[in-house]
């Protein structure tokens, strides 16, 4: 009988654990960030720059040194993403990169920064584009 409450015990652990585990996992999303916190970002050359607009847009104006994956595309090319570094996505003014950030973030990437704005913003402060 012992034995059993042993074991019993031992399995209400093990599930709190696994329970704690998925809750923590489940409140992972990405971060909104300013321009200008993303002017810093961008600045610093330690982030992934990550276009989510077509290929028209790009051409149009693009961040420099920014990578473009259009958001509808995104979930089949993951493997050309960096995971050793964390990515700013942008989009025009945040939709699809909000789209973009919770594709990356349910396939477990966990430092995504989404530009609050988008390139809209960026340009509205003033802030380079490359075409």
């Amino acid at each position: 009988m012992r034995t059993y409450f042993i074991v019993i015990s031992i399995i209400l652990l093990l599930s709190i654990l696994v329970l704690g585990c998925l809750s923590i996992f489940k409140d992972l999303s990405y971060t909104n960030v300013s321009v200008d916190e993303a002017k810093v970002m961008v600045d610093s050359g330690e982030y992934f720059l990550l276009d989510v607009r077509t290929q028209e847009e790009y051409d149009a104006g693009h961040i420099t040194d920014a990578v473009l994956i259009p958001h509808d595309e995104l979930q089949d090319r993951l493997d050309e993403l960096p995971t050793d570094l964390p990515i700013l996505v942008y989009c025009r003014t945040a939709r699809r990169s909000a789209i973009a950030g919770e594709i990356l973030t349910d396939n477990g990437y966990l430092e995504v920064y989404n530009l609050a704005g988008g390139i809209v913003d960026w340009e509205k402060k003033g802030y380079p584009i490359e075409k």
